[in-house]
């Protein structure tokens, strides 16, 4: 995936009605971009375009794996990549200033002049959006064969309430926490 010229669609030369493309992304992929906070990336894009006349709607279906670090743990663990997005690319005359004027993430303008779509600034975020906030195992897999059985022992042991009491000099500071508004 050396040439970026793989992720530019000549739309121009496309008559009306809908195509479809698909992408296969690795890690390769990821070193135009800065570094990322996953690996092993695996990843599947299928993109259906349904060209209008003015306009055009691109459905982008993401599939696929790859490897984070868990948040639990800290060891590497698989995750299964699956999210669909859409973008509705215009066709105006004044498309940078379009572009700052639109709120909706999901419109995107080009100008009436342009014969190539780029697609691949958009599947880089895509796959980035399909990564879950929190990464860790499901509950129901916890100490499995991705787990970091030392460090779920320790944090075991944090939770237990063999903690010791509570220092009493700040005891009497309790009454100052939360004061009575209505005194």
């Amino acid at each position: 995936m050396s040439s970026r010229r793989e992720f530019e669609i000549a739309f121009v030369g496309l008559k009306p009605g809908i195509h479809e493309f698909s992408y296969r992304i690795t890690d390769k992929f990821f070193e135009a971009y800065q570094q990322q906070d996953f690996s092993h990336c695996e990843a599947n894009v299928k993109l259906s375009l349904d060209k209008k006349n003015s306009f055009m709607m691109l459905k982008f279906e993401i599939g696929g794996k790859i490897e984070v670090i868990c948040d639990r743990c800290g060891n590497r663990l698989p995750l299964d990549l699956w999210d669909e997005f859409n973008i509705l690319v215009k066709l105006v005359e004044e498309p940078d200033l379009m572009n700052q004027q639109e709120e909706d993430p999901d419109v995107y303008y080009i100008s009436r002049g342009e014969s190539h779509l780029r697609v691949s600034d958009w599947i880089y975020e895509f796959i980035n959006l399909s990564i879950p906030m929190q990464r860790m195992c499901k509950e129901k897999d916890i100490g499995g064969p991705y787990c970091n059985k030392e460090v779920l022992e320790m944090l075991k042991g944090l939770n237990r309430s063999d903690r010791k009491p509570e220092n009493p000099l700040w005891k009497g500071l309790e009454k100052f926490r939360n004061p009575d508004p209505g005194k």
